[in-house]
Parts: C-alpha cells; structure tokens; sequence
C-alpha cells in the first residue's frame, strides 16, 4: 500500500477517535441539554451517529492537513518573520506635472 494512503487511513482513523472523544465529552457534560435530548427521543442515536461522524470527517481533514504540512524538507522552511522588501530603482529623470482637461457631462434642468 502507497504511503500515502496509509498516511491518510491513519489520520482518519485519528479523527474518528478524536470526533468519538469530543461528542463524548459534549454528551458527558451535557453541553445545551444534549444528553437528555438524545436519550428521550427515538431519534437520538441516529443524532449521536450523525454527530460522530460529520465531526470526524472535520477531525480527520485538519489532522491530514497537518499531516501533510509537517512533511516539509528542512531547507522548505523559510527563516521565519518578515522578508525585507526588494530596493525599488529610483527614476532617473526629474518628474514635470501635466495637467489634463476633462469635460463634465450637461445636467439637465428638469431632473
């Protein structure tokens, strides 16, 4: 199997488990009465389910962003902060104003 789908297996498996952590704790805590509203309607493990696993599909796509991003070679890392701007070339010649005329369009007297 290609690294890189082990790579991505790993990481989702990962999300499933922190997505199984955090509706976990959102259940536990009861975080806006969530508990009472999965345990006292017939729907509600379809709820948990579905809770499971759209959040795992979140977990597991920033995990492998992340994944991804942290396998940088060393000399791809930048020296960090700001880079200072390219000097920009000063003219040359001396800088002489023209004016330019415009025409305003007619108004009319009744609008």
């Amino acid at each position: 199997m290609p690294e890189l789908v082990r790579l991505y297996i790993r990481n989702v498996a990962l999300g499933l488990l922190l997505s199984l952590v955090f509706v976990g704790a959102l259940l536990w805590f009861n975080i806006g009465n969530l508990w009472h509203l999965v345990t006292s309607t017939r729907e509600g493990p379809i709820a948990v389910v579905m809770l499971v696993m759209f959040n795992a599909v979140v977990f597991s796509g920033v995990q492998f962003g992340i994944a991804v991003m942290r396998m940088a070679e060393p000399e791809d890392r930048g020296t960090g902060g700001r880079k200072m701007p390219e000097p920009v070339a000063q003219p040359t010649g001396s800088l002489i104003p023209v004016t330019v005329g415009a025409r305003a369009p007619r108004r009319s007297r009744g609008a």
